[in-house]
């Protein structure tokens, strides 16, 4: 799964000059399910008292989860939708994506998320080929 990127916006980057709301809209339109997923976990996260949200529903399809697995291993697509949507992104498996506020990184449920004991209490035999 990758970007679908529109003549104009790599003749951009081949310039040197991509804005970020170029960015993000070349990602929100090639990857929708990744993006609403966060989207609407972001939106979630910042109407609630929680520290953090996240999706435990497995993605529909498989370029669902392609979609998923892409945006969260690129570091510029990450930092890019942490930025837009003010949280701080957590990953395990392929489809647990946690949205975090920013300000609550150094919180107890931050740091046992992203904890070796926790990515391995998150495993299970039906997600070997995740």
């Amino acid at each position: 799964m990758s970007l679908t990127v529109s003549p104009t916006l790599l003749e951009q980057a081949q310039q040197g000059t991509v804005s970020q709301n170029d960015f993000l809209a070349c990602i929100k339109d090639s990857l929708p399910y990744a993006w609403n997923l966060i989207e609407g976990l972001a939106g979630k996260l910042h109407q609630s008292e929680a520290s953090f949200v996240d999706n435990q529903t497995p993605p529909p399809s498989e370029q669902a989860r392609g979609q998923l697995l892409r945006v969260l291993a690129s570091d510029s697509m990450r930092t890019a939708l942490e930025s837009h949507f003010g949280v701080k992104l957590a990953f395990q498996n392929c489809h647990r994506v946690a949205l975090f506020q920013k300000d609550q990184l150094d919180q107890e449920s931050y740091q046992e998320f992203v904890s070796p004991r926790s990515q391995l209490l998150n495993q299970s035999p039906e997600l070997i080929d995740c």
